[in-house]
């Protein structure tokens, strides 16, 4: 397989580099994953423009989406970073493990919501039809339904991105499931 290096500030183009030096000054450091974004002249920019639009689902649900899918996506590195910012967000380190599962049984309506992202992320898009009347039930919004569809998007996005390039993780390594 063709090895992909993590470009550098002086690798990318003008755009890129002024990327970099936001995302330096907000994180402290530019993601592997989003340097590897860096490769296309416009991936970089159209991904943080796609990932930080206005959504009515944030915080702690967003997290949600974000590590049920890159479970079922087998991604290392999205797992990795959406363990530290979902301990951020006031997860605990069983809360992330068991969302990563597909499941919350700490909270009614992070749990309609991990079991509908599982669904749907695992049947490409066909939601079991219960699980929709589920999450709705528990007091989402068919406004929330459409955001989380575009979240499982933006996050399929990296999740695949790191599948392909294998680039290192910047993270510390999340655990495993277990069996």
């Amino acid at each position: 397989m063709t090895k992909f290096n993590v470009p550098t500030r002086d690798e990318v183009s003008p755009a890129n580099q002024a990327l970099f030096d936001t995302l330096k000054k907000g994180l402290g450091s530019v993601p592997n994953l989003y340097a590897t974004l860096a490769y296309s002249e416009h991936a970089l920019g159209n991904y943080l423009a796609f990932q930080n639009a206005k959504s009515s689902v944030t915080g702690k649900a967003r997290e949600v989406v974000n590590l049920v899918v890159s479970e079922v996506n087998s991604c290392e590195y999205c797992l990795a970073a959406h363990t530290v910012i979902g301990k951020m967000h006031g997860f605990t380190d069983a809360q992330v493990l068991e969302i990563r599962s597909g499941t919350a049984s700490f909270d009614s309506k992070l749990d309609a919501l991990a079991r509908l992202v599982k669904s749907i992320a695992v049947k490409r898009g066909h939601a079991d039809p219960a699980l929709v009347d589920a999450f709705l039930a528990a007091g989402w919004t068919k406004e929330n339904l459409v955001d989380v569809i575009v979240i499982i998007g933006d996050k399929t996005v990296t999740n695949y991105l790191h599948g392909v390039t294998g680039v290192p993780v910047d993270f510390p390594v999340a655990p495993k499931l277990a069996a």
